[in-house]
């Protein structure tokens, strides 16, 4: 069991990080224009977050004990065919979880 105070400690620390992070765009730079390179950078900001979060759960799934399995390879596959032949996000999330879901239905 962890210390009740490093753990309110860690939690406070945290929380503070994470203010200060947003302060720094929201509170301090306010309605100042960023720089055009600021800008360029921000766009990819979702670009590199979601594959981050969502790789994981695809090559080393918990619900398979770490194991590749075909139901979330093939979604992976036809999210990200889908969202480079299109250029629609939702389209291809939706794809993405229907395929999901019918292979695992179907292969159990």
């Amino acid at each position: 069991m962890i210390d009740p105070v490093a753990l309110w400690t860690v939690i406070i620390l945290l929380g503070l990080g994470s203010f200060a992070l947003r302060f720094v765009f929201i509170g301090l730079i306010g309605d100042k224009p960023l720089p055009d390179w600021i800008l360029r950078h921000l766009r990819y900001t979702a670009v590199a977050v979601l594959p981050g979060l969502v790789a994981p759960l695809v090559v080393w799934p918990e619900a398979t004990g770490g194991q590749l399995d075909a139901p979330r390879m093939a979604a992976a596959v036809v999210t990200l065919a889908t969202g480079l032949w299109t250029r629609n996000v939702v389209l291809a999330i939706c794809l993405g979880a229907g395929t999901l879901y019918g292979g695992l239905y179907l292969l159990g």
